[in-house]
């Protein structure tokens, strides 16, 4: 998860379906240098939205924290600070 508190997912393993616990997320598509301009996206009342650039599906699962996904990799995390 990023400084600003909105969380980052990717789809590098290429899967049909991404499950987050964030409704407003940004998707990056696959990572650097393959990635897609970077989007913000808001589920507002939907479970599910499709990224625009990459047409991967997002969907909303209430047993993860706002900042995981599954598959485990799609989720960018930012490293430490020193």
């Amino acid at each position: 998860m990023t400084d600003n508190g909105v969380p980052h997912f990717h789809n590098d393993p290429g899967v049909p379906v991404v499950r987050i616990g964030a409704h407003e997320f940004m998707c990056e598509g696959a990572r650097a240098p393959h990635d897609h301009p970077h989007v913000y996206l808001d589920l507002g009342d939907a479970n599910e939205i499709v990224c625009p650039y990459c047409s991967t599906l997002f969907r909303f699962d209430p047993s993860l924290k706002p900042g995981a996904s599954q598959p485990p990799e799609c989720a960018v995390v930012e490293p430490a600070s020193a």
